[in-house]
């Protein structure tokens, strides 16, 4: 391919049609045409001797070869901004959204006091939190561009991404104050109750499970729910019991539940913050970031 025979613009105008999939969104996007975003489409159609959009039923879908230009294109215009046009305004006059990936915990405890450190350094960003799903979930969505900044556990990454450790995460148990097995807490009363399980997902087995495993013992998980902040609700007023992170306890936990170490060993996590290397000279996403690595510094 020549390279000189290629219109950077008409990138510009590929990149918005794999996002919205759609010729008129993408059309109103850019502020141009409907025509003049259709004979882009042509144009790239021709370049990459692919059809990249397809019609399917009452729409349009990307092609497998479109689908494998998303992250490529994103990182190319990405690139080509930085050499063109780099930043050189002050954190004071960014307007800019910054998109986040983080489960309830720490969400509840962090986003508050995120908010106000912004309104004091870099007033004109603005903060969108997303639900976390699932670790792949959540690469996937820095791959794409949807997210710029996500709150996970990622055990490994590619070259394409940045991981920070944010706070290595011990496990708690937690019950109320008066359960029955408060006053002899041992590994066999512990397994004598129902015990509360947090998964976005639906699963029925976590680490400690696999932890019991060695021991060749196993437990009855009584309930599953989506978000630690349905835990303490439910072991204030029965007696199942629950095994979170000591980053999810309720604050003045012991004042109000019985708060145990495992009996058992089970092994701590590092949660991490990850981003996108095209978001490396991002100075708004930069910004967030450290102010997140710094509120977990003091944990």
């Amino acid at each position: 391919m020549n390279l000189r025979s290629v219109d950077l613009n008409l990138l510009v105008v590929l990149d918005a049609l794999l996002d919205e999939a759609h010729v008129s969104r993408a059309a109103e996007r850019l502020g141009l045409s409907q025509p003049a975003t259709s004979s882009a489409l042509d144009r790239c159609r021709h370049l990459f001797s692919d059809p990249l959009l397809e019609r399917g039923k009452g729409m349009m879908r990307l092609t497998p070869k479109a689908e494998s230009l998303r992250v490529p294109i994103k990182n190319l215009l990405v690139g080509i901004t930085v050499v063109l046009d780099p930043p050189v305004v002050g954190l004071a006059t960014v307007r800019q959204t910054v998109r986040i990936i983080m489960s309830d915990h720490p969400a509840v405890t962090i986003v508050g006091p995120l908010h106000k450190k912004l309104t004091e350094s870099a007033p004109g960003i603005d903060l969108v939190v997303q639900p976390w799903h699932s670790a792949a979930e959540a690469l996937d969505g820095l791959a794409k561009g949807a997210i710029d900044l996500a709150i996970s556990v990622f055990p490994k990454v590619d070259v394409s991404f940045q991981r920070r450790n944010l706070l290595d995460v011990h496990y708690a148990v937690v019950m109320r104050k008066d359960h029955p097995a408060a006053m002899s807490f041992t590994l066999d009363r512990w397994l004598e109750f129902p015990h509360v399980l947090v998964s976005g997902r639906g699963e029925t087995r976590g680490a400690l499970d696999e932890a019991l495993a060695k021991y060749n013992r196993e437990r009855r998980v009584g309930i599953v729910v989506p978000s630690f902040l349905l835990v303490p609700p439910l072991v204030a007023e029965s007696d199942l019991i629950a095994m979170i992170p000591r980053l999810c306890l309720p604050a003045n936990a012991e004042e109000s539940f019985a708060v145990f170490e495992p009996p058992i060993p089970v092994e701590s996590f590092m949660l991490h913050l990850a981003w996108h290397v095209r978001r490396d000279q991002d100075r708004a996403v930069q910004h967030v970031g450290t102010l997140i690595t710094q509120m977990f510094e003091k944990f």
